[in-house]
């Protein structure tokens, strides 16, 4: 009798024990799953920052060398864009556009192709290969694509039926792991990935930021990314930067989104007929132009151009036509098909906008650059709150977060009247509608018996 007491006493324990352990598993896989998204987005920024430097170093060592990109960025070019078509698909572009159209897909076979361990390590790879050969490319939304699909692993891994949230989650820490920036990450995700308010999430995003932060702040220490400024608008032609800085970074932001989904759409038409073939050459001409370009910036454009950015921000003003030189390198980069993101840069050719600004003017150079920032970054991602919290977060200045919000209110509003279809929700639909294409010539295959060509 005392036998089988113990024994049931013994099954009911390790049925509690493999209860309390299902009820665990996935919370621990979560947890281990954000932390990874924060060390790997602080490895990722080293390694990209050295990838920079060398380029730096071995393009201006000698005499001779500032010739050097003419071979190297479009080489580099060229053998990113083969990679991520034949080695990495659907790693092309910032990322960003993958994870929103993940969220819209119900398949799992169907997110693996956009979202996956094995695409995180191939953006990350392609994206320092980018940075290495000069290309006008940032990390921060491949670092998005990275957090989804780290999420999306471990939403397999520990059994988890949410998803989309996991994938709204890994965005926002991703965000927030690049940039040091957890309220953009959060104001990211609720703004610009879904849309919409998702109640059932706020607590999974939340978590998943907090978990990044910590890990990035662990390794890295608390930083603002461009410094911390203190520009606030003194004088009448300080706030007549507002509007100046607002219409014009909304018109060149939409400028730069509009013509980036429509000549991307005139692109995949092009490359139709041989996709390899006419991708890769197009990937080569565009590294050709981005190296002259750099080479007659005197090296400027080159890169995420953070050196530049942050001195306008510490009131150094660029050369008065960075802003489009860089806005130029930066197109090219997006068009060429190679992984990388716009982000950096795209804050880049706001400062520069700005500084310019400022310089006609006459006023603050570190505040009108910053405004230009904030006009400029609403205009391409048509995500005001997003523009504001970013700019605020990076910069530390909080004596001019009136004029940051009303010019972020400015360019989004200006854009969206030039531009109806935000940049990042345009590009998702290819990867939505190309998810449809293949489920459709599938079930197509197998209604008629035949295999799958």
């Amino acid at each position: 009798m005392p036998m089988f007491y113990s024994k049931s006493k013994l099954a009911r324990r390790s049925r509690v024990f493999r209860g309390s352990f299902d009820v665990w598993k996935p919370r621990l896989v979560f947890w281990i799953g954000a932390i990874a998204i924060g060390v790997t987005s602080v490895a990722f920024a080293k390694v990209a920052d050295l990838a920079q430097q060398s380029f730096a170093v071995i393009t201006t060592s000698s005499s001779w060398t500032y010739l050097l990109p003419l071979v190297l960025t479009p080489l580099g070019f060229v053998l990113s864009a083969w990679l991520a078509i034949t080695v990495f698909p659907n790693s092309q572009g910032s990322g960003i556009p993958q994870a929103i159209a993940a969220r819209h897909l119900h398949d799992d076979e169907e997110r693996s192709r956009l979202l996956s361990l094995r695409l995180a390590f191939g953006k990350i790879v392609l994206t320092i290969l980018g940075l290495f050969c000069g290309a006008s490319i940032g990390r921060e939304g491949p670092t998005v694509q990275v957090g989804a699909s780290f999420m999306l692993a471990a939403a397999r891994f520990g059994g988890m039926a949410q998803a989309r949230g996991l994938i709204l989650a890994g965005s926002a820490a991703g965000i927030a792991a690049a940039f040091n920036t957890p309220l953009a990450g959060i104001v990211f995700a609720i703004e610009e990935m879904s849309r919409t308010y998702e109640s059932r999430s706020n607590g999974v995003v939340l978590t998943a930021v907090i978990l990044s932060g910590l890990a990035a702040l662990g390794l890295s220490g608390s930083y603002n990314y461009f410094g911390t400024a203190s520009a606030a608008p003194l004088h009448l032609m300080d706030w007549a930067l507002v509007p100046v800085c607002g219409v014009g970074g909304g018109v060149l932001g939409a400028g730069f989104s509009g013509f980036a989904l429509h000549v991307g759409l005139r692109i995949r038409r092009w490359a139709l007929p041989a996709p390899m073939k006419r991708m890769v050459v197009l990937a080569g001409v565009c590294g050709l132009a981005i190296a002259i370009i750099g080479i007659i910036s005197g090296g400027d454009t080159f890169g995420t151009s953070y050196q530049q950015a942050r001195g306008a921000v510490e009131g150094h003003p660029t050369a008065l036509l960075f802003f489009i030189a860089k806005l130029a390198t930066s197109f090219l980069s997006m068009m060429s098909g190679i992984p990388g993101g716009i982000f950096a840069p795209s804050l880049a050719v706001g400062a520069g906008f700005g500084s310019t600004v400022g310089s006609i003017f006459g006023t603050n150079i570190a505040l009108a650059a910053i405004l230009g920032m904030a006009g400029y970054f609403a205009g391409v991602v048509q995500a005001p709150m997003t523009a504001f919290v970013i700019i605020l977060e990076m910069t530390g200045d909080h004596q001019a977060i009136i004029p940051i919000m009303a010019v972020s209110m400015i360019g989004y509003l200006t854009s969206r009247v030039l531009s109806r279809e935000p940049l990042y929700h345009g590009l998702s639909r290819n990867f939505i509608a190309a998810a449809i294409r293949a489920r459709r010539t599938t079930d197509k295959d197998v209604i008629g018996g035949e295999p799958t060509p």
